[in-house]
């Protein structure tokens, strides 16, 4: 389990009236994020998204919300609202849908888009869509829905707001207060007020910027640094941002146009999610600035722009592969610039600063949010978040979207504006809405679900455990032959080594210990395969720990014969 909480216990029974929200990912970390609000024995899930992995996550793809608690009630979800399009919130329902194909989806016209391409990349069938806008009020079983205008880094995210009869929520998804927003579209306060007005018995907010002082700066102040990365370059120029980030995508072709380049997509992602933009009017394409890849390379450097995936340093995205200089037709070039338009997610540093430096060796000028204003964030800060809450009036707030440290620094600022009761809770932790007051009321199981290639939640925490040992220890396996009617040994032991400095002449000296050890065993009665290979790994382990002061997997063979 990622948050075990083992003070607290398995909930009771819903008070008749009570509104139950079960997070299922998104707090305590920054991805996956599901809740499940439960009443009158009908639920409602919002969002549904991946978690990436990190270096202690070695073969691991994706890592998705733990829906297992609410397994075997899926036929009681009404629907599942998706608050905007980020992988993050989205991408594990394919997954969710494999398990009850015709839940409904509600959301906005892109992020319902995003998602329908994903469907059919994992070959499903789509399920029933809502597309809704700002100010839509739809109702799904017990569950009133009223959907609010927020800015975020993609296009059409939305607030939810929840009525039942246990009272209102009101859940901002990710959000920031972005004034002089790209697409005009900004955070409706006006409906915040007018909520608070009517009651918010419990907000949920983001907290992934509750530490930054101020206000987050508005998306049009990178502007005129994208302007002047053109104006300086000489050569080619590579963008690389999120797969998903619109309007940052919209500023470099504005300014590829002011500077007379053209620019072609890279990154399969790329190409899917601008299209999808592009067609339903999100993305406005200036005349003749797209082409395709091919074509680009028959123009002269100073008029080229690529606009790649991998602003995290994901080893098999475009811009690792151009760095390294095995991409298929983009070979990086000395004097070309890369402009790294995207914040560093926490666990990616390392793997943003290889790529980075891979750039730089090939004589590259890479900008990126180190050395200039390259990328705003898409979240409200602490300023924006003092203000929604002397806005709404909450009678109860639940931090979510974030890790920990954000979720206490969001909780310190409601209770700094005379929030009364806010509740801090991780992923599992039950917080029950009755009477108009939130509390904590238990736990369910809620770890970590792995995809790694076909298998889905087959891996264990043991297994990556396993895996990193062999990463760092490498292993040592050890073949004996007994001798099945006086149990003695009659070959071997073999002992091999890989993915350490041991060699064969380093086992000479363990050979007859291994041998004394599993006589003295037999002479005790211990004839079992099990047991003896146990003996063996035992008389391994002390011995290398002991003389090369390392840890590697052993793995014990003995064979009768």
């Amino acid at each position: 389990m990622s948050h075990p909480h083992p003070e607290l216990s398995a909930p009771d029974a819903l008070p008749t009236g009570g509104l139950r929200v079960i997070p299922l990912g998104g707090l305590g970390e920054v991805g996956r994020n599901m809740t499940a609000f439960e009443y009158d024995g009908r639920l409602l899930l919002v969002d549904c998204g991946v978690l990436f992995p990190e270096d202690h996550h070695p073969g691991v793809d994706l890592i998705l919300p733990d829906w297992s608690s609410i397994r075997d009630r899926l036929d009681t979800v009404e629907a599942l609202v998706l608050t905007h399009g980020h992988e993050d919130h989205i991408g594990a329902t394919p997954y969710l849908l494999r398990e009850r194909g015709d839940i409904p989806l509600v959301g906005s016209e892109l992020t319902l888009a995003l998602l329908g391409s994903k469907l059919r990349e994992h070959r499903l069938k789509e399920t029933v869509h809502h597309v809704v806008v700002a100010g839509d009020r739809v109702r799904f079983g017990p569950f009133d829905l009223e959907f609010v205008a927020v800015n975020h880094s993609i296009p059409d995210a939305l607030a939810v707001a929840i009525r039942t009869g246990a009272g209102m929520v009101l859940h901002t998804g990710d959000f920031k207060m972005d004034q002089l927003p790209l697409d005009g579209r900004i955070t409706d306060l006006r409906a915040f007020a007018r909520l608070g007005e009517e009651g918010v018995d419990l907000f949920l907010t983001d907290s992934t910027n509750a530490e930054t002082p101020g206000f987050t700066p508005t998306e049009k102040s990178i502007t005129p640094v994208i302007d002047q990365v053109f104006r300086e370059s000489q050569q080619r120029i590579i963008v690389a941002c999120f797969a998903s980030h619109v309007h940052r995508v919209q500023q470099v072709l504005d300014a590829a146009y002011a500077h007379e380049r053209q620019v072609a997509y890279v990154g399969r992602s790329m190409v899917r999610n601008m299209g999808i933009a592009r067609d339903l009017g999100y993305l406005k394409v200036p005349p003749s600035v797209l082409v395709d890849t091919k074509d680009l390379a028959d123009l002269p450097p100073e008029r080229q722009v690529l606009i790649s995936t991998g602003s995290q340093g994901e080893p098999m995205s475009a811009l690792s592969r151009i760095a390294q200089r095995n991409h298929n037709f983009v070979h990086i070039e000395e004097g070309d610039t890369v402009l790294l338009a995207s914040s560093l997610i926490p666990g990616n540093e390392n793997a943003v600063y290889r790529v980075i430096n891979g750039l730089a060796r090939w004589g590259a000028r890479v900008v990126h949010k180190g050395n200039a204003q390259v990328h705003v964030s898409g979240h409200a800060s602490a300023g924006e978040l003092l203000y929604c809450y002397n806005i709404v009036r909450p009678r109860n707030v639940l931090p979510v979207h974030g890790e920990i440290r954000h979720m206490l620094a969001n909780a310190q600022l409601a209770r700094d504006t005379g929030v009364e009761n806010v509740v801090v809770a991780e992923d599992g932790v039950v917080v029950d809405l009755v009477d108009g007051v939130a509390s904590i009321a238990g736990k369910v199981d809620c770890g970590y679900v792995f995809v790694d290639g076909s298998s889905v939640g087959d891996i264990t925490e043991s297994d990556l455990k396993d895996r990193r040992i062999l990463g760092e220890e490498g292993f040592i396996s050890v073949i004996v032959v007994v001798d099945s009617v006086s149990g003695k040994v009659a070959g071997g032991p073999e002992i091999h080594a890989r993915g350490n400095a041991l060699d064969g002449s380093n086992f000479d000296e363990l050979k007859q210990p291994i041998i004394d050890a599993l006589d003295r065993a037999v002479a005790e009665g211990n004839t079992d395969s099990y047991q003896l290979q146990q003996t063996v790994r035992r008389v391994v382990g002390r011995w290398v720990s002991g003389t090369h002061r390392r840890r590697p997997m052993i793995i014990p063979v003995v064979i009768e014969a």
